[in-house]
Parts: C-alpha cells; sequence; structure tokens
C-alpha cells in the first residue's frame, strides 16, 4: 500500500525544521500550535518514523530520518 503524504504537512514539517520552533512556525504560517503539532504527528505516523525531536522549551531538532525528509523534501522544491 502507497503512502501519499500531503503536501501541506510536508511544507509544515520543512517550515518547522528550518525554524527549530514549532512555536515560532506557527505563528509565521498561520495556524495554531496544536494544529501544527498535530500535522507533524500525523506525517510521522504515515511514515512510520519520528522526524523530529522535540526538546521542551527548547525548539526541536532533526532525526535521522527527518534528515533524510529533508534532502528529498529539498530535491521536490518544498
Amino acid at each position: 500500500m502507497k503512502t501519499r503524504i500531503a503536501l501541506r504537512e510536508l511544507e509544515n514539517f520543512v517550515a518547522v525544521a528550518e525554524h527549530g520552533s514549532m512555536t515560532g512556525v506557527a505563528d509565521e504560517i498561520g495556524i495554531s500550535q496544536p494544529g501544527l503539532s498535530t500535522s507533524i504527528r500525523n506525517l510521522e505516523r504515515m511514515l512510520g518514523v519520528s522526524v523530529l525531536v522535540r526538546h521542551r522549551g527548547q525548539g526541536v531538532s532533526l532525526t535521522p530520518e527527518g534528515g533524510l525528509l529533508m534532502a528529498v523534501a529539498s530535491r521536490v522544491g518544498v
């Protein structure tokens, strides 16, 4: 079965990865922080891997799988 990732979820992931903060990105892209977190969790659930490590009060960092996803996203122009 093929997994289809919504472009919006991939864009949200890239924005968070580049910014390093869910809260800061949520404000910038006009989505609530809980909505952004849900988007990232949905992406992780679809892929079956964690793409971000959440550091309470200190932002996020990429997992090795998140780094691979960023490489793919940049290749497709996200």
